[in-house]
């Protein structure tokens, strides 16, 4: 969709009548812009071709009229990933990304259509901005200046009992620190009179509504209490979950469903993958959409992208 711009737009130009010189004023027009957003369960796998009908992630995009793309969970290091997507390098796309210490862990990139003029990674935090969770890039587009973010939020683990193991007590305390620290980052991140969302795996659904079987995940980690208020906190502070503003009454439209079972032919999922945008940004947001695939086979991740259209 993005196209550089329109020639003409938002000033006015000359035009030679007669020998003459006139000023044509010509009004500000955009061009609207799509930002997917998508956990790709591993870059390399994602874009292996699967069957006839499931050729993966590059036809996917190719198809799919994006123009920036926020990537999670890439599980690959910056050249491995680079290999990985090189059909859409070569058709002129940019890649910035942050990847994890632990190799094969974790991953965030924004793949877009313009060159980011500024890209930023991680958000302060000693413990966590090596650990590719988190980039912020700042683009030119059909819309004019914005900033997008992709983020992998931590899955954590249920709250500590007697009977938890260590390791997973630990991944609750790891979630809850990196909530505190991304949270006061989101805070400042709001205020800004630019255009600004962040998209991405946020490993939380806020709401009954965002998860099928809301009743026997009560104690689950991405259903937990404090994870829900969490989330609403940042919608008292100015954040807009824009999925959930356009299409306030349905259930889902989930994004992530378990391999296992039956959870996609049943629909029995979870809404944790979405965009939060701030005021400036929200309000030029007038599409939202899930591209859920047609069939279990046809997938390529465990996880639906989802894109807002912004005008």
């Amino acid at each position: 969709m993005w196209a550089g711009g329109v020639a003409g737009c938002g000033r006015a130009v000359s035009r030679g009548v007669g020998g003459r010189c006139h000023r044509v004023a010509v009004r500000w027009c955009t061009v609207p812009t799509a930002i997917t957003t998508v956990n790709v369960n591993g870059v390399r796998a994602a874009t292996k071709v699967r069957s006839e009908n499931n050729r993966g992630f590059v036809p996917w995009l190719r198809s799919a009229g994006a123009d920036i793309v926020l990537l999670q969970e890439i599980r690959a290091s910056e050249e491995q990933a680079k290999e990985a997507l090189e059909p859409l390098l070569d058709d002129g796309w940019h890649l910035s990304m942050s990847e994890s210490v632990v190799k094969g862990h974790a991953g965030v990139g924004v793949l877009s259509r313009m060159e980011p003029t500024a890209v930023r990674v991680g958000f302060g935090s000693d413990e966590f901005d090596s650990t590719g969770r988190y980039l912020e890039a700042d683009l030119e587009t059909g819309v004019g200046a914005v900033t997008v973010a992709s983020l992998y939020l931590p899955k954590g683990a249920a709250a500590p009992t007697e009977s938890s193991s260590e390791k997973d007590a630990q991944k609750y305390a790891e979630k809850k620190r990196f909530l505190d620290g991304f949270g006061a980052h989101l805070g400042s991140l709001a205020r800004k009179r630019r255009p600004v969302v962040v998209g991405g795996d946020w490993n939380i659904a806020h709401a009954e509504h965002d998860i099928k079987n809301w009743k026997g995940n009560p104690r689950s980690p991405g259903f937990l209490p404090h994870e829900r208020e969490w989330v609403g906190g940042l919608l008292e502070s100015g954040w807009v979950d824009v999925m959930r503003e356009l299409h306030p009454d349905v259930d889902g439209p989930y994004s992530w469903w378990s391999w296992r079972g039956k959870a996609f032919d049943n629909d029995a999922g979870w809404r944790i993958d979405y965009h939060l945008a701030n005021k400036a940004m929200a309000t030029r947001v007038t599409k939202a959409f899930v591209d859920r695939a047609d069939a279990y086979d046809r997938r390529w991740s465990d996880h639906a992208p989802v894109t807002i259209i912004v005008d």
